[in-house]
């Protein structure tokens, strides 16, 4: 009997739900004076009249909510548009999270990818420390947020020393890792540090069990390792120049002075491009998200899906 009233309420939610998205699409038509979609508007635009319609199920409206925001977000990244946006990604986590202010995988998910520079994000960081630190007052004893916090001020804001902050006050936590106290050490002594960058995503992906987190994750180590790997090309290259006097024409000259092993693959296992100048550049920039060495000039990301 409780199951069958349950499903009766959660029908009659829906149905409200999507009366909302009629009006809602209805006045969003109004204002912009063209045609919307129901995909670019919210069901309900406000928590508060949501909790009162919920009659004590907010818990199946923030799964609703939470459902809505990762389909509005994969649509959006599936679409690959130069000059994509994502203005609704911050409302739909934050009526989410005022449904159910303890569901802790919206505010681990929706702050990587409200930080992040689009097309693989809002490029939202400022909106993405404020939603972590709603999280963190709603769930003061979860360390990882603390965690979450320290990477968008180190990567998104370059904001050192807040980073450190963060990971210095997650690092009090009595169950929170002992790396988080190196991490926040590192802060001090290394800020714009590859080798830091590379321990934070590293450790992200060892740590989340949220499989979208650890394919981004992923990605940005892909990258991380692709800019250390031309660095460190380069700087034989120079090497080669400083011993031979002139440039290598490939790779196998380098081999044959002993300053390679082999023929250099980056991260998809596709030979690194030596270029008549001495650059370095990746076969296909588009399949490794994330990397600032190895560019063609005047290189931009492409619009099309992988």
């Amino acid at each position: 009997m409780k199951t069958r009233r349950k499903t009766i309420v959660v029908t009659v939610l829906l149905i409200a739900a999507f009366t909302g998205s009629v009006v809602s699409l209805n006045g969003v038509e109004a204002a912009r004076g063209q045609q919307a979609t129901l995909e670019d508007i919210l069901y309900i635009p406000s928590s508060k009249a949501l909790k009162r319609m919920g009659l004590g199920y907010s818990g199946v409206l923030a799964d609703i909510y939470w459902t809505r925001a990762v389909q509005y977000y994969g649509r959006k990244l599936s679409t690959r548009k130069a000059d994509l946006r994502y203005d609704l990604l911050y409302p739909l986590l934050n009526i989410t999270t005022d449904l159910d202010p303890h569901l802790i995988v919206a505010y681990e998910f929706g702050s990587i990818f409200l930080s992040q520079q689009p097309p693989v994000g809002a490029g939202q960081p400022d909106k993405a420390v404020q939603f972590l630190e709603k999280g963190i007052r709603a769930n003061p004893d979860y360390w990882r947020l603390y965690f979450d916090l320290g990477l968008i001020h180190y990567f998104d804001r370059k904001d050192y020393r807040a980073a450190q902050q963060a990971f210095e006050k997650g690092s009090e936590n009595p169950q929170s890792l002992v790396w988080m106290k190196t991490m926040a050490a590192s802060m001090a002594e290394r800020a714009n540090d590859p080798q830091t960058a590379l321990n934070l995503w590293t450790k992200l992906y060892e740590t989340t069990s949220d499989e979208m987190v650890k394919q981004n994750a992923l990605q940005h180590l892909g990258g991380l390792r692709t800019d250390l790997e031309v660095l460190e090309l380069e700087h034989r290259i120079k090497t080669y120049v400083d011993r031979k006097r002139r440039l290598p024409a490939n790779w196998y000259e380098m081999m044959h002075e002993g300053l390679l092993a082999g023929v250099p693959l980056d991260p998809t296992e596709k030979p690194y491009k030596l270029m008549p100048d001495g650059t370095v550049q990746v076969e296909d920039p588009d399949s490794i998200p994330f990397i600032t060495q190895g560019l063609p000039p005047g290189w931009k990301k492409s619009t099309k899906p992988h």
